[in-house]
Parts: structure tokens; sequence; C-alpha cells
């Protein structure tokens, strides 16, 4: 099974060293000192007081790789649109692309049924640059549960979590999406085949579209947002608004919205990524996370008044930061696409 991971960071290098333990043909693509470390050294993983190192193939070109059975992309949202030229040469007749990025994919309105069907999300990919050059056919869903950090290059943290949630868009049983399965559970990890991965995405976008912007906003951890009457209350708000856009959208939401932030709270004194890539002057995951609500939101009728808000503030915040770049629009009505042969 050859597999390469296109942005080999924290969770993507996670990925790797667990499915080249497992014996898959891994290929890494990063770049900078984290690819130079990888090369030198091989790549570490360190969980609890374990420690592994494996020598997986590393590059910053796909060129180099050819055509894969799969290719996962480990990058963040926002960084995928620009990627999508490198990615070519790594796709074959058969490959599978599996989406372990943050926030609504590119493929969300493909196989779905209903009036939305083949509909492109501007927000999360203008100009429909992932839909025609990736193909949404290709697409299998991955939401991603663990928490890792590069602590050094080279050298990824495992701090919690090992499940990936698997899905094709129809919510078929795939052969495809089985075998990666197996061999994410051979690495040591959960990788439940859901027949409804969208259901899923957004149990995750519920807690990041309203935590991610508003501790961005006040450098909140998740314990304070959750126990403070007035953020939980913003919070709260959010995820109704966006609850009935999934609702909207055949969404199931196996939990209420109490429970959903109480659940969060219980991480105790954890800084979401949004915060942690603010104070590293990293691009924030605005548009996958919370933009993209706005635009669903337009589509199904559902006023946002308080994702307006926080949104717009968010996304000021990062343009002073220098760290979120408004996305050019190809256009305010994304039309039906029609994917890439």
């Amino acid at each position: 099974m050859k597999i390469c991971i296109f942005g080999s960071g924290a969770i993507g290098g996670y990925l790797g060293v667990r499915l080249h333990q497992a014996g898959a043909d891994v290929s890494l693509v990063a770049r900078g000192a984290h690819l130079t470390a990888m090369r030198e050294n091989g790549v570490k993983l360190i969980v609890g007081e374990e420690e592994t190192v494996v020598h997986p193939r590393c590059t910053d070109n796909a060129a180099e790789l050819g055509p894969q059975d799969y290719v996962i992309i480990g990058l963040k949202a926002h960084s995928v649109p620009s990627v999508v030229n490198a990615i070519q040469p790594l796709l074959g007749k058969d490959t599978a692309v599996v989406t372990a990025v943050n926030g609504i994919p590119y493929w969300y309105f493909y196989k779905n049924g209903g009036e939305f069907e083949g509909r492109v999300l501007d927000t999360v990919d203008p100009g429909g640059i992932q839909w025609n050059g990736l193909s949404p056919e290709r697409a299998i869903g991955c939401v991603v549960y663990p928490a890792t950090e590069v602590v050094e290059p080279g050298v990824i943290q495992h701090i919690y979590g090992d499940k990936f949630s698997l899905g094709e868009p129809d919510g078929s049983q795939s052969d495809r999406v089985k075998k990666l399965s197996a061999a994410m559970e051979a690495g040591g990890l959960r990788a439940p085949v859901l027949d409804r991965i969208r259901d899923e995405i957004w149990l995750k976008l519920w807690g990041n579209l309203c935590f991610n912007p508003i501790s961005a906003l006040t450098h909140a951890t998740l314990d304070v947002i959750c126990s403070d009457p007035e953020t939980r209350a913003v919070a709260k708000s959010m995820m109704l608004e966006a609850k009935e856009i999934g609702d909207r959208l055949g969404v199931h939401f196996r939990v209420d919205v109490e429970r959903r932030i109480n659940g969060a709270g219980a991480v105790g004194a954890h800084k979401t990524s949004m915060l942690q890539d603010l104070e590293r002057g990293r691009p924030m995951e605005i548009d996958a996370l919370l933009s993209v609500v706005q635009e669903m939101g337009r589509m199904v009728g559902v006023a946002t008044p308080t994702i307006d808000v926080v949104l717009a503030l968010v996304r000021q915040r990062g343009e002073i930061a220098d760290c979120y770049t408004r996305p050019q629009r190809a256009s305010s009505e994304a039309a039906p696409a029609v994917a890439a042969q």
C-alpha cells in the first residue's frame, strides 16, 4: 500500500509513523527545517515515555514519488488550494484523497443528495480549485481527533487521542476505505468507518466554530470559555445557529449543546489551535471553521447574527496580526462544478 502524507507536520507526521509501523510504503511531503531533520535523523514520535524513530521517504517534491494508492492531506485547510497542482503527480487512476483537514471539506456536497448536490463552497474552495483539481470522486472523509505537536524539527509529541474517523461521501463501505481503516488500525490507531461522515464532521466543527475564534479574541483557554457565563452564552448562541443550519442540511447531532460545551470545558486549560496559530504568527483557520458556516447559513436561509459578529471580529484580529488573508472569491454564487477527468 503506497501512502503519501502531504503536509507532514504534527498530525501528518504522527500518522506517517503509525502507518510506517503497520508496514505501509509511506512517503512524507514536508518542508524547511522539519524536512531536513526527518531526512537526516528519521521521524521521532514521543508517546508518554516511549520514543519511536522511523525512516520513511521524505521530500519536498511530490513529483519524485509517483502515483499513490492514498494521498492523505494533513495541511491546514486554508493551505490546500495552493498545493493542488503540486499534488497532481501523486494521482493515479484509482488514487484516493483523504481529507484529514479541519472544518467543512471541499467535497461536502458530493453525493449527499438534495438541492445542493454538486455545490462548490466558495469560502473553502474558491473557484472550485480542489473540486476540479482533486475531484470529489477521489475523496474519503477523515475527522481528526488526536492532539500532537512538533516540539522540534523531526520530533513529534503525542498529547492525547488516537481516533481518525473515516467515511465515504456516499456512506458506502467501499474496499478502499476499509483497507485504509485496516492499515491505520494495524498501526495502533482507531479508524472507524462511518456511514454518515458528515455528522462527525459537524460534531467536531460545532465546537471549533465557536471556541476557536472566542479563544483567539480573548486568549482564554477552553475551561475559562466554557465556565464563564458570558463567553459560554456566546458559544451556545453560535452553536444553536449552526445547529439550525445543520438540521436543514440533514445533519444528525448525537449530543446536545450543553453536553458539547461541557465536554470541551472538561479538556481543561487547553489553548485552541486558532489561539496557538495567532500566538505563533501563523495563518488561522477562519474560513474552514467559521466563514463556511455563514455561507451555508445563507444557502439554507438561516440567519447567523452571532456568528457574523464573531467572524467579523476574528477576521480583523487576524488581519491586524497578519494571520489572515481574505481569499479571492471567484463568485458570490458558486455554480455546480464538473469534476476534472
